[in-house]
């Protein structure tokens, strides 16, 4: 299931505050950063089995009462942000969601097998060769 807008934009509270650290005046006059708070447990627009996936999947990104919280001050505007939020939360609900392939082991073919084995005589006897001493020599 992907979710996309306005599905769960109805049920999102928007809190803006000023964005920390550095920027100059405008971030001391202007309430650019935008969190976005998601109650997964009390939603309505999420089917029971939806909550019970994302409830497990993000049980270390929640707070204890199991909100969901998404932070965006990167830019010095408030919309740029807010859609910064929306995407990232977005994103993060997504992935919930997405189910991984499981690999099917392969076995190697009987000729690769041949391939590396005789691969290996060679090398061992390149290196018997090397080890041979020449009668008759101090060395």
């Amino acid at each position: 299931m992907k979710f996309q807008p306005p599905y769960l934009n109805t049920e999102f509270v928007f809190k803006t505050s000023r964005s920390g650290g550095a920027g100059g005046q405008n971030v001391n006059k202007v309430a650019t950063k935008v969190q976005i708070d998601f109650d997964i447990k009390n939603s309505l627009q999420l089917s029971e089995s939806d909550k019970a996936i994302l409830l497990e999947k993000l049980a270390n990104k929640l707070s204890n009462e199991g909100i969901l919280q998404v932070i965006a001050q990167t830019e010095r505007s408030q919309l740029a942000n807010k859609i910064i939020a929306l995407k990232k939360i977005y994103s993060i609900i997504n992935k919930c969601f997405v189910v991984i392939k499981h690999r099917k082991a392969s076995k190697p073919t009987k000729s690769s097998i041949e391939k590396r084995l005789t691969g290996k005589k060679l090398l061992s006897n390149i290196k018997k060769l090397r080890n041979k001493k020449i009668e008759g020599s101090n060395f």
